[in-house]
């Protein structure tokens, strides 16, 4: 059982990676690293575990490594007695990924209410006739879509706010 978890692991490690590639434009290395950390959670994943497991070399995993901490997508801690230390992702990253998220669908929005309103205004000309009207119900619609899916991960970021703010050790 623990075998076929850890199977899964990997595989998700793999397409966690891909997609990181690409929409967070990092090098496959560091990809698989942000992966990785992501799915090992809350116990935090060590320098030794990544090169074993992800079969890299030593100073490949410790330049990504540092590339992640630069781009502040990961942290580390470290325990009492224990020299080593403990990457984690970074809880800002999930509020940073939702705001570049919002903010794409904000502007895309912004864009079809200029279309929306362009075609309106062609539509209310005397000379405009009805056969070369524009049918604007797919911009309502995704207009619409997009101020729901706006909302809602306006509200989860909200939600993951709160947690970070009572996950933090306070002073």
């Amino acid at each position: 059982m623990k075998s076929d978890l850890k199977n899964k692991k990997y595989q998700l490690v793999e397409k966690l990676g891909v997609h990181f590639e690409h929409t967070e434009q990092l090098a496959p290395v560091a990809s698989r690293i942000l992966a990785y950390v992501i799915l090992t959670g809350k116990a935090g994943v060590t320098f030794e575990d990544l090169v074993s497991d992800l079969c890299a070399s030593k100073s490949t995993i410790s330049t990504h490594l540092n590339h992640l901490q630069d781009l502040n997508k990961i942290t580390y801690f470290t325990k009492i007695g224990n020299r080593k230390k403990f990457f984690i992702i970074n809880s800002d990253t999930l509020l940073k990924s939702i705001d570049r998220m919002i903010a794409q669908w904000e502007s895309e929005k912004e864009l079809h209410e200029e279309v929306t309103n362009y075609k309106l205004e062609v539509n209310s000309l005397e000379t405009t006739t009805s056969d070369l009207k524009f049918d604007v119900t797919y911009h309502d619609n995704y207009i619409n879509f997009l101020n729901l899916a706006i909302a809602s991960m306006s509200l989860l970021k909200e939600k993951v706010a709160v947690m970070n703010l009572q996950s933090k050790p306070s002073i």
